[in-house]
């Protein structure tokens, strides 16, 4: 496995989005069982979500910041970066993942949760590949292609195989929103981390940031403060989410991202609906359909072939970069 920019090896990266992926395939669960104990609304269960996460992040992160390397990625000089650059960055994802969030709560309103999830799933990969293509010329290559196209078949099969599905032009529209914010979100952290500039902490902490402060009008319209006969039970759900799919899962997912190209992240990331339907009939009593299996089989061999296509474009830009030489 090649080194990226940002010293991580790919590797790594492709691991890291890999458990990310299963960690948000967990929250939908924890959200049902949430639903079922409360009344908190979708838009203030992200917004307990995403301060949760911002406040265990801040408590685990190191009180001293790490020194700089005097030397960059092959020798090159470190340079750090400048103020600026880094505020834009972390108001444009911040941004983005509200969009994200916000856009596919709304959507999942209108049209439902089997529509809204095939669309901005399904768009997600489209935009992130054509984006990725026009701004920093990233090829996926006939086998990248192909994982693509079979993770958007299986994505299909499995969301909308039982059938029952209703769709709704705003729905759509507000679903494609949610994936243009998606995309932006995954190239923007591409985009800043070739270079190895980007601190993958320090972006997860100030994204959360933005995106808390985005949500709390929202969250307070719907209402932010749940009632529950169970407190400690919906207590230990947010918690959960706050820890796991959240703080875990993108602090992984911003390190991952910034070092393994967009469009294979966005597909290893349909691993969430996948973890999602296995913990639906393991542990909601939902029922194992043809559909479900054939569904997250496709999407599970997709992700395979696309990290082995990844290992393989790496292991080539490795061996066709020269190496630097070191100076003394």
């Amino acid at each position: 496995m090649s080194n990226t920019a940002a010293g991580l090896p790919v590797g790594r990266g492709l691991l890291y989005l890999i458990v990310a992926g299963a960690a948000w395939g967990t929250a939908g669960a924890a959200a049902s069982l949430v639903y079922r104990t409360s009344d908190l609304g979708p838009v203030a269960l992200s917004f307990w979500r995403c301060a949760g996460g911002l406040a265990l992040l801040l408590a685990v992160r190191p009180r001293r910041r790490p020194r700089l390397r005097p030397d960059g990625p092959a020798g090159r000089a470190f340079v750090p970066e400048p103020l600026g650059s880094k505020a834009l960055r972390i108001g444009l994802t911040g941004l983005g993942l509200a969009l994200f969030q916000t856009a596919y709560f709304a959507a999942v309103e209108a049209t439902g949760l089997a529509v809204a999830t095939v669309v901005t799933l399904g768009a997600g990969p489209v935009l992130i590949a054509i984006g990725a293509r026009l701004t920093m010329g990233e090829r996926l290559g006939r086998g990248g292609s192909t994982a693509v196209a079979g993770a958007l078949a299986g994505l299909g099969v499995l969301v909308l195989g039982g059938g029952g599905a209703t769709v709704r032009p705003w729905g759509v529209v507000l679903a494609v929103l949610s994936a243009a914010g998606y995309s932006a979100m995954t190239l923007l952290t591409r985009w800043w981390g070739r270079d190895g500039r980007a601190d993958g902490a320090s972006t997860t902490v100030w994204t959360f940031a933005v995106t808390t402060l985005c949500l709390l009008p929202l969250a307070l319209t719907e209402g932010l403060i749940p009632h529950t006969a169970r407190p400690a039970h919906l207590l230990a759900l947010l918690a959960y989410i706050a820890a796991v799919p959240t703080a875990l899962a993108y602090a992984l997912f911003f390190a991952g991202a910034a070092v393994v190209r967009s469009a294979s992240v966005s597909v290893i990331m349909l691993l969430e609906p996948v973890c999602a339907a296995v913990l639906a009939v393991a542990l909601l009593g939902e029922r194992l359909t043809a559909a479900t299996l054939a569904g997250t089989l496709l999407m599970l061999g997709s992700v395979a072939g696309l990290a082995v296509a990844e290992a393989r474009a790496a292991g080539a830009e490795r061996l066709a970069t020269p190496e630097e030489p070191l100076l003394v």
